[in-house]
């Protein structure tokens, strides 16, 4: 299948299912779900807590002579809800013999579908030495440009480059496995900065999340190309999976620490069944 089949494919997967805001996020600020396009931007919508750097023509004095408290006043442009889906483009995420890189177009295409129906715009960017933009609501994701997954480093100097163009109070989506070192403090800290919701969900192979626990192994590091003779043992495969455990209890942290959202799915287990438990419990999806 190729690129636009698995975009499609998590696209329909996705008609039951629309994207919400968690009651608690890093800025749960958007308001009510006012459809994708924005409106003039005289018409008023809505109030937030005052932030160094807001307009001060869009002070509400009569509210803080009464409160004390400084608050704005929102419009329609400023609260549409928006997604920004970001895509990791590193090599580690087209693993050889596994799913991951089907998975990963898969909820790609669901996270933008999933928004659509709940009134949202979007726009899609793939991480690697750059952001490049994808494509916007205005494209199916079938739709988007080629999506690459090339990149020998960690994504986070694009993640850097993107920021500056997100939409203030825009959720966020990172698909990504995360096997990059690089500090998930720093990462969840800009994904999660001016956003109604920022979600990493951490997107493994079979093969990443469950190691054989015997043989001997020639592994390839897709980034760096280094090739390892090992032998795995029970004690090499527990030591691999309590790495594995403190590398996601790291970005737990992190994304806690901002108010983001940490789910850890399979690739393979995505495109059998799509149980999405882990993004309903957290109050990012609702079934329709």
């Amino acid at each position: 299948m190729s690129a636009s089949a698995f975009l499609q494919e998590g696209a329909t997967a996705a008609q039951r299912f629309a994207l919400t805001t968690p009651r608690h996020g890093p800025a749960n600020r958007t308001g009510s779900a006012l459809g994708a396009r924005a409106g003039s931007s005289l018409e008023f919508r809505d109030y937030r807590g005052y932030e160094p750097g807001d307009d001060l023509r869009h002070v509400d004095w009569s509210a803080f002579a009464r409160s004390d408290q400084l608050s704005v006043k929102l419009f329609r442009e400023e609260v549409a809800p928006h997604l920004d889906l970001l895509i990791d483009g590193s090599k580690s995420m087209a693993l050889a013999g596994s799913a991951k890189l089907q998975g990963t177009l898969a909820l790609a295409g669901f996270f933008a579908a999933a928004a659509a129906n709940a009134g949202y715009s979007h726009s899609g960017w793939q991480l690697g030495a750059e952001a490049a933009p994808l494509g916007d609501y205005r494209h199916r994701p079938a739709e988007w440009d080629a999506i690459r997954f090339e990149h020998r480093d960690s994504p986070v100097r694009a993640l850097a480059d993107v920021a500056a163009r997100w939409r203030p109070r825009s959720a966020r989506v990172l698909l990504s496995d995360l096997l990059w070192n690089a500090d998930p403090g720093q990462a969840a800290r800009m994904l999660a900065d001016r956003a109604s919701t920022a979600i990493v969900v951490q997107v493994l192979a079979h093969a990443d999340a469950n190691p054989p626990v015997s043989g001997h192994l020639r592994l390839l590091d897709s980034e760096t190309d280094e090739v390892r003779e090992v032998r795995i043992d029970a004690t090499a495969a527990a030591r691999y999976r309590e790495n594995l455990a403190r590398l996601q209890g790291h970005w737990h942290d992190a994304c806690r620490a901002v108010g983001a959202i940490f789910v850890t799915v399979v690739a393979e287990d995505i495109l059998r069944d799509w149980r999405l438990d882990p993004l309903i419990a957290a109050g990012v999806l609702e079934v329709g």
